[in-house]
């Protein structure tokens, strides 16, 4: 009896005080503050008269890196210190909304479209620019559609289901759609895009990500890495190579990831199609 109520007293966390509470929205207000930021320097890349030489579409593109990790950090936090609440995921919802939604669909296209030269063919290039309109208008839609359907969902079901033992993200997640996004333009050293061909592959792009979001497809979540692990030491040898790596090669890095994770829930489609298709062969 003893020891049952010791490892009872274990399990449950004592109540966290009432300041605590306050912790974890203060990384959500960075993380909209971030938003906020980036908003700022798209606005302020596109209207430079030298589209060649200018550092904000680069800033922007790193501000989503970082909002990614303050997004993190504020669940966790809140699962840590037992301080989660309501209030806290709806205010982590209207962040994301504007930080991976608002943030990212704007400077796509200031960044993508906007920028395009005056060509030969003005008239193709008019559409081009109110098509992208509404390639970078539906990418935020389908972020805001992705970010309602987590929030209502229960233990959500891929069609492509995985391993038993193991949890799925159901769609891509808003942190690594906008990921995609600042991954690309940051890898490009925010030199905006001036050709015609290159705009229509970068809102094909925009689109396919803006799709993966709304999609059924499993994604992997991460949530199996423990945090917790009294002796984390391949978590720890893992984080220092990905810093490191980060640190001398942060563009290549970016890129690779934020890639990577795109077509990892696009391959694991497409073998779970395979594997239908010679099951029933």
């Amino acid at each position: 009896m003893a020891e049952s109520a010791m490892e009872e007293h274990k399990i449950q966390r004592p109540p966290a005080k009432r300041g605590m509470y306050v912790l974890p929205s203060l990384f959500t207000a960075g993380n909209i503050a971030i938003g906020y930021y980036i908003i700022m320097q798209a606005i302020r890349g596109s209207g430079l008269a030298d589209p060649l030489n200018q550092p904000y579409f680069d800033r922007a593109a790193l501000g989503i890196a970082f909002a990614i990790i303050f997004d993190g950090l504020d669940g966790r936090i809140a699962r840590m210190t037992n301080t989660a609440s309501e209030f806290g995921r709806e205010l982590d919802s209207l962040a994301d909304v504007i930080t991976f939604g608002v943030a990212p669909s704007l400077l796509a296209y200031l960044w993508g479209v906007r920028q395009v030269q005056m060509g030969t063919y003005p008239g193709v290039q008019e559409r081009v620019l109110h098509f992208g309109l509404v390639i970078c208008f539906l990418f935020l839609i389908c972020g805001a559609c992705r970010l309602a359907r987590f929030n209502i969902s229960v233990n959500p079901k891929p069609k492509n289901p995985g391993r038993p033992g193991r949890k799925y993200f159901v769609g891509m997640p808003i942190p690594a759609g906008a990921g995609v996004i600042g991954a690309v333009i940051h890898f490009e050293g925010g030199s905006p895009v001036g050709s015609l061909w290159m705009s229509t592959l970068w809102l094909g792009l925009v689109a396919f990500t803006g799709f993966l979001m709304v999609s059924s497809w499993r994604f992997w979540s991460g949530k199996e890495i423990d945090m917790s692990a009294r002796k984390p030491v391949r978590l720890l040898v893992l984080l220092a190579v990905v810093i490191a790596v980060m640190f001398e090669w942060h563009r290549y890095a970016l890129m690779v990831m934020a890639l990577g994770y795109l077509m990892s829930g696009v391959l694991a489609r497409l073998a779970y199609s395979w594997q239908r298709r010679f099951a029933r062969a």
